[in-house]
């Protein structure tokens, strides 16, 4: 499996989990399937449509949709597969958790089929199958969005802070954090109860100091790879961020699935934010004129003085990606890989992804993005992830479930400075190789 290039988060937000679509569920039955997915516009609509059209078609391969919030998913579908009860489409993000699904059988090998559906597979970009690959074969269908982590900022805030242009710098960061702190301005939005928000800027900051030789070496479970020099360094700026007053107050208790952090944006409470592509189409949905008035810039992660990554390095996610459950009937397997085959990326499809502000991954989308009005945004982001050297998948995603968890519980008191950079390199030095 390749630790490079990533898996995707997706916008999260409302009170799931909700049904649409046909009848039936669990592991598909009856010629029939289900599909496991997250809550939260505008891709719960996007898909609420797509299945409805799909059903409105396919009369005798009806889908049942389910929709889940962000965290909830990620255990309630564990708990599914382990018990053999998982829905007929598995969402996910590839990497270590669908390592884990293609070891135990829990997902079916699609690359066979792949290879004789050339036009399926070439549908979307070569680059996300990536993470969807493991040991050679290919476990999930990449579709949907690339997602680079993109650094935003609001420039009616910047306006009103004397601000003329955002940072280049890691020090030029911090002297806007003081800035903004005189202004009495909140400086970042972060949802840290969330804690894969966090999880963002260290992946950003273990590259910019160190280059990915860092990860790749804990990725590997290299001993004491997390001991490294340059990942204590990274460490420790992150936690220089924070005693600066770089977060806003209370970020510990603010979630992402309720997409608050994005609501500080566009309500003008922060000037910055640190967050998956995914969220522009978040905040043009909910935010009023923020993002078609042009009150939404962003900009390239800093640079560090003296560090060895390329700053063309991104991090986050090339797609998103949907197994099928070993588990389901042969004629529900049936019907996800016709979906996949026609359904899943309809032209119709990439055209809402498109038009909600998302970088499509479609082979085809491309083309389109000159007529959107969201044309900036989505070349940036297009071209942030083609011309990255290295595209680093979202930790959380690359390492194994419980070596993930670990990492999550270890942020969240690396950022509520209740462990120091070292204890918490100690910590997940222990995870290494599991």
């Amino acid at each position: 499996m390749a630790p490079l290039a990533g898996a995707a988060l997706s916008a999260c937000g409302t009170s799931g989990p909700g049904t649409t679509g046909g009848s039936g569920g669990g592991g598909g039955g009856g010629g029939k399937a289900s599909w496991w997915y997250l809550s939260g516009d505008p891709n719960e609509t996007i898909r609420k449509d797509n299945i409805k059209s799909w059903n409105s078609s396919n009369a005798q391969e009806t889908i049942d949709i389910t929709f889940f919030q962000n965290d909830a998913y990620k255990t309630k579908i564990k708990t599914a597969i382990g018990a053999g009860q998982a829905p007929t489409m598995i969402y996910g993000w590839g990497g270590g958790t669908l390592a884990s699904y293609a070891a135990a059988g829990q997902v079916i090998d699609l690359t066979d089929w792949l290879s004789q559906n050339p036009d399926v597979k070439n549908a979307v970009l070569p680059a996300s199958y990536g993470p969807a690959t493991i040991d050679g074969k290919i476990y999930a269908y990449p579709n949907e969005n690339a997602s680079p982590i993109i650094f935003y900022y609001n420039k009616r805030v910047f306006s009103k802070a004397g601000i003329s242009a955002p940072p280049k710098t890691w020090d030029e960061l911090l002297s806007l954090v003081k800035t903004l702190n005189a202004a009495g301005i909140a400086p970042i939005a972060l949802a840290g109860q969330s804690r894969w928000t966090s999880m963002m800027w260290l992946e950003y900051l273990f590259d910019r100091v160190g280059g990915p030789d860092v990860f790749n070496a804990i990725f590997k479970g290299e001993a004491n790879a997390w001991s490294n020099a340059d990942a204590i360094k990274a460490l420790t700026m992150v936690q220089d961020l924070v005693k600066a007053g770089g977060f806003i107050k209370g970020f510990e208790s603010i979630t992402a699935d309720s997409n608050a952090d994005q609501a500080l944006m566009y309500t003008d409470k922060t000037a910055m934010m640190l967050h998956g592509s995914w969220t522009y189409a978040g905040m043009k949905n909910d935010g009023g004129d923020f993002v078609p008035g042009g009150n939404l810039g962003w900009f390239d992660f800093p640079t560090v003085s003296g560090g060895k990554g390329d700053p063309k390095d991104t991090c986050g996610n090339p797609g998103q990606y949907t197994s099928i459950s070993s588990k389901a009937s042969e004629e529900a397997q049936k019907v996800a890989k016709d979906f996949f085959a026609k359904g899943i990326m309809s032209e119709e499809v990439i055209q809402k992804f498109i038009d909600s502000g998302q970088v499509c991954i479609a082979a085809s989308a491309a083309d389109k993005f000159a007529a959107s009005k969201d044309k900036d945004f989505l070349e940036y982001a297009y071209n942030l992830t083609k011309n990255a050297p290295v595209f680093q998948q979202s930790w959380d995603q690359a390492l194994s479930p419980a070596t993930a968890e670990a990492l999550l519980s270890n942020i969240d008191q690396l950022f509520s400075l209740s462990i120091t950079p070292e204890q918490f390199a100690t910590n997940m030095n222990a995870t290494l190789g599991k």
